[in-house]
């Protein structure tokens, strides 16, 4: 079964710093591309960071300068690390990604992570 685990999200002081990590289940399974999306309570989801598999980068204006996507291939995981945070970056966030098979090079579809919760207090 696949899956995307995501981890580090947590409660921080306004300016402070998190890393978010989200990493495909199994030796299978390499993530070609990866975006990372938050939704705050009362709005839409909204894409935060992507990354190619070419390595080329787009942000959302609100966290340009601040946030940075990165990715690890050979632990099949892809980063984001949110400096400077602010309260309105509160939000559960999402990792999407499209995974292909290690073994064939074959596509295995775009997944979801679960989510995790960040909090900025001010």
């Amino acid at each position: 079964q696949v899956q995307l685990v995501e981890s580090g999200g947590g409660l921080v002081q306004a300016g402070g710093s998190l890393r978010l990590s989200c990493a495909a289940s199994g030796s299978i399974f390499s993530i070609h591309n990866g975006g990372w999306y938050r939704q705050a309570p009362g709005k839409q989801r909204e894409l935060v960071a992507h990354i190619t598999s070419g390595d080329s980068t787009n942000y959302a204006d609100s966290v340009k300068g601040r946030f940075t996507i990165s990715r690890d291939n050979a632990k099949s995981t892809v980063y984001l690390q949110m400096n400077s945070l602010k309260p309105e970056d509160t939000a559960v966030y999402y990792c999407n990604a499209l995974l292909k098979r290690t073994y064939d090079g074959a596509y295995a579809g775009a997944y979801w992570g679960q989510g995790t919760q960040v909090t900025v207090s001010s």
